[in-house]
């Protein structure tokens, strides 16, 4: 793995390759390049998928196939091929993440009989739709049949009050919400039996079945106790960051301030250079110092007005490699509650296939049939990016996997301007992989908080509509934003299908 800092976004001047001088137009040309291209494909791609530890289960041996295929095609600049290509009324091949090598070989016989060579046979119509058909099937054993008006599930998040009020499920099931998901960050076993109790009533009353959920807290790295210096920091400002119970051990400008960071391990791990972040991206600096004094961070992002520091509040090193188990005690305890009670585990901080086979041996303690409970891998770190392809290979092999594109913690450590590129990449590649994927984080967070959206929360939520699933997080005005978050996915399913436009007729002129 490289430099995790390769991630982030480095300002609108860098790109990481330059536009192509010429595109190939010549169809003899384009019909030479596409079978250098293809042979080139199915090589790495072979090479790729010989080292992934592939499961038995859920019949995802072909499914993985594609996706290292898909991984060998994009390692590739395409842009030379794909003007061309256009140009002669053919596939460009920017719609080919579901089915690689089919899209490469329909376009190779299209593009043989215009340049009068012998065709290869075209693949037959159920091979360049068996992606596709393998992504909705997984989507339903998910999430379960969303209905005909919209094609993506809804999740909703379970405030604390929905243990003590029926009421609130049976709303969530008038409304045919698919999943629901318990935070067990929050809470504790009891209120979240009393949550289930009421869910499965709702269904029983209405006949409507949710899916349930259950998000592992996971590791948590945060402030601890402070001294020395002020509270309220602004750009130009130090702070120093020690490990917990070292406060006054160190030798310190007592005009800097300086903080505990409850994980050790993030502080010893940390090198100059290296980012950190505190409270969500709220504060943001460089390490300038890294010894046993602790770190020394240059604070280089920050509101005008400053932010004030305070305890409990998060802390991301995303650049240093922090060593630490995904799964916690804490996690391990209640993963018997969720193998008892739940359709399905969201696990937090996942990092490597290593971090997966972990979850999966604790699941296989504690129940024999551990491979029909779903796993929803959190992707919310920079090595999780990095790790992706095996992550989802080693999960979705086993068990029912989902990916959830985590955007808080994740666009705090790429930056919220590489947040934009990735969250499309991540989309491309759960398609590869025929893996549905659940977009979360702050959807339509003004409506449901405030009672009314912004215009750039409605566009969001009109590009969500491309994964197979939407998480809307906890507030007051949530049954409004289900409605109104219904009616667009309704809407924008007639438009897009993932990456492809459905061309229905428009009805506005």
């Amino acid at each position: 793995m490289g430099d995790p800092r390769r991630h982030r976004h480095l300002g609108p001047k860098v790109r990481q390759s330059p536009q192509p001088d010429k595109a190939i137009t010549e169809p003899a040309a384009l019909l030479d390049s596409l079978d250098a291209l293809t042979t080139e494909v199915r090589r790495e791609g072979a090479a790729k998928l010989g080292q992934w530890d592939i499961g038995e289960a859920h019949g995802f041996a072909s499914c993985a196939a594609n996706l290292a295929d898909y991984l060998a095609l994009r390692g590739h600049d395409l842009r030379p091929l794909q003007r061309g290509l256009t140009m002669l009324g053919l596939s460009s091949l920017g719609r080919s993440e579901g089915h690689v090598l089919p899209a490469l070989q329909a376009t190779r016989a299209a593009l043989a009989a215009i340049v009068g060579r012998q065709p290869d046979e075209r693949p037959p119509s159920e091979a360049f739709f068996a992606g596709e058909r393998c992504l909705t099937e997984r989507r339903q054993a998910l999430f379960g049949a969303t209905g005909d008006l919209r094609a993506t599930a809804i999740m909703v998040t379970c405030p604390s009050e929905a243990a003590e009020d029926p009421a609130f499920m049976r709303d969530l099931a008038d409304r045919r919400i698919e999943a629901l998901r318990i935070n067990c960050a929050h809470d504790g076993p009891r209120r979240w039996l009393r949550m289930i109790e009421h869910a499965r009533s709702a269904e029983q009353e209405t006949g409507h079945r949710m899916r349930i959920f259950m998000d592992l807290a996971g590791p948590k790295i945060r402030t601890g106790d402070m001294e020395g210096g002020r509270r309220r920091l602004h750009v130009g400002d130090r702070l120093r960051i020690v490990e917990p119970g070292t406060l006054g051990a160190h030798n310190t400008d007592e005009a800097v301030t300086a903080v505990e960071c409850t994980l050790g391990e993030a502080v010893r791990s940390s090198r100059t250079g290296d980012h950190v972040f505190y409270n969500d991206g709220k504060l943001g600096g460089v390490i300038e110092e890294a010894g046993d004094d602790g770190l020394l961070v240059l604070i280089q992002q920050a509101p005008e007005k400053g932010v004030r520091l305070k305890p409990e509040k998060g802390l991301n090193f995303p650049d240093a490699d922090l060593g630490i188990a995904a799964l916690t005690k804490k996690d391990r305890r209640d993963l018997k509650f969720i193998a008892a009670h739940a359709d399905g585990v969201q696990y937090s901080f996942v990092q490597s296939a290593a971090d997966v086979m972990q979850l999966q041996e604790a699941l296989a303690e504690l129940r024999d049939d551990w491979q029909e409970l779903a796993i929803v891998l959190k992707v919310e770190t920079i090595r999780a990016i990095d790790n992706l392809p095996e992550i989802m290979v080693h999960a979705a092999s086993r068990q029912p996997t989902a990916v959830m594109i985590a955007r808080g913690d994740l666009a705090v450590e790429i930056g919220f301007a590489r947040m934009a590129e990735m969250q499309e990449e991540i989309l491309w590649l759960a398609e590869a992989a025929h893996v549905p994927v659940i977009w979360a984080t702050q959807v339509l967070e003004n409506l449901v908080k405030k009672g009314r959206p912004s215009r750039g929360e409605m566009t969001d939520a009109a590009m969500a509509a491309r994964a197979e699933c939407v998480m809307l997080n906890k507030g007051p005005h949530i049954l409004e934003a289900i409605e109104v978050l219904d009616t667009l996915l309704g809407r924008m399913g007639e438009h897009q299908h993932k990456k492809t436009p459905q061309l229905r007729a428009l009805k506005s002129w």
